[in-house]
């Protein structure tokens, strides 16, 4: 059995890995890149009006014979392990008949995100895998497992050719809501690990200021309980674990937790996965109305979900009336400004910053000082802390560990034993 991790070796994000035996050759994911050479942002903008061809010459597509549109299929399956961009982004390129496995909750969000962004999936042909049920494609063998991180239904997976095991972590965590999941993989982890390729996005960085979810959700509501004016969250709509948080508090000091449109659907859509997700219509949520967000599920799923929203619809009107009761969700884009406007004297309103703090632009930073809103950040990673990679390593006891998903692969050598770091495109046979 033989692996090329094509990209993420010494990056976080763009995640690519080819797994290949003699009859078989599938991909672990297939994602954009978060950064370009120079460690400056990714545009995804630049991939638009170029060839396949184009892209690999620049190096936004990898050189993977049998995957692309334009060629004879060589791919056998693709694995997405969760639904952020830089692991299954670049979909759109890939052979329409390659089946792409997914959970079901990886579907649907990536789904919604090619409804509301602008970022178009084509359709894919995607098949539906569930944690611990076994699969085949061939002769590879491949078990997936749900993990805690913060995109949901996210999964790892084990496979099995050739007499060899090998495991990929995907991207995960030991402190979010699903830290079940962690203690459970490493109270009983798969044995007989000849391989294993592990994330280690948290590696380089500052200690992050809240230790787990359940801190996070003691900070928003102290914050909530002192709250004299309107109280912002800046979180992603897609980030469930920090809705439920928000949700919670807002429970806990009886406030209002409004929300968009878009978010009411990715709630909404995900009820068919999990029944424990906060709902548009339970108690203390509500739904403000925004024309873009309108237009686009009237246009593009239904209108009728319109009026189905509409019976949770708040206005201004009622959130300046209560605006010392109520947390609303927001992002920094056209519309927040004009939010801004309509609230009665926002001086003084705290915005928590529930996200990774390289997304603290220095713009928002000074958007909000000149209209007096206080930054507060609120936040715990999705991704494991050191000392969770370590008891991960240990349980799991590979012959080697490849390092994925990190702009650190060198630190690697200093907290793992058997450490092997390999660079992009440089096959490793398992």
């Amino acid at each position: 059995m033989e692996l090329i991790v094509h990209r993420g070796t010494q990056e976080i994000g763009g995640s690519c890995v080819e797994l290949k035996t003699d009859k078989t050759k599938v991909l672990i994911d297939f994602g954009m890149p978060l950064v370009k050479p120079d460690k400056e942002p990714f545009d995804a903008k630049t991939l638009a009006n170029k060839s396949i061809e184009e892209l690999k010459d620049l190096k936004m597509l990898p050189d993977i014979k049998g995957l692309y549109k334009n060629e004879d299929k060589e791919i056998d399956a693709i694995l997405i392990s969760h639904s952020h961009p830089d692991h299954y982004g670049l979909l759109n390129y890939v052979h329409p008949e390659i089946p792409v496995y997914m959970s079901q909750g990886a579907k649907e969000l990536i789904e919604i995100s090619s409804i509301f962004t602008p970022n178009k999936l084509d359709k894919v042909n995607s098949k539906i895998i569930d944690s611990i049920k076994s699969f085949n494609i061939d002769d590879i063998k491949i078990t997936p497992y749900t993990v805690d991180h913060s995109a949901f239904d996210a999964l790892a997976f084990l496979l099995e050719a050739d007499g060899k095991r090998l495991f990929y972590s995907g991207d995960f965590r030991g402190h979010g809501r699903k830290s079940k999941l962690f203690s459970k993989i490493i109270s009983k982890p798969p044995k007989n690990i000849d391989c294993l390729l592990m994330e280690g996005s948290t590696l380089g960085r500052e200690e992050q200021l809240y230790k787990d979810e359940i801190a996070v959700q003691s900070r928003i509501e102290e914050i909530l309980k002192a709250a004299d004016n309107i109280t912002f969250l800046f979180t992603s709509s897609q980030n469930i674990d920090r809705l439920v948080s928000a949700y919670k508090a807002c429970l806990k000091t009886d406030r209002l937790f409004v929300i968009d449109i878009y978010t009411a659907y990715v709630l909404d859509r995900l009820s068919s996965v999990s029944k424990h997700i906060p709902q548009f219509d339970w108690r203390n949520v509500r739904v403000k109305f925004y024309k873009n967000q309108a237009d686009i599920l009237a246009g593009k799923v239904s209108e009728k979900l319109l009026y189905h929203y509409n019976s949770k619809k708040i206005e201004m009107d009622e959130i300046n009336k209560q605006r010392n009761k109520i947390l609303m969700l927001a992002r920094f884009n056209s519309i927040f400004p004009r939010i801004i406007k309509s609230i009665n004297n926002p001086a003084g309103a705290k915005v928590m910053f529930s996200m990774w703090e390289g997304y603290l632009t220095d713009e928002f930073k000074e958007y909000c000082a000149k209209t007096g809103l206080v930054i507060e950040q609120v936040h715990s990673s999705g991704h494991a802390k050191p000392e969770d990679l370590k008891s991960f390593a240990r349980a799991l006891n590979p012959k080697v560990l490849i390092p994925i998903h990190t702009f650190y692969a060198d630190k690697y050598k200093e907290l793992f034993d058997r450490v092997k770091i390999l660079k992009d495109n440089e096959p490793f046979v398992v």
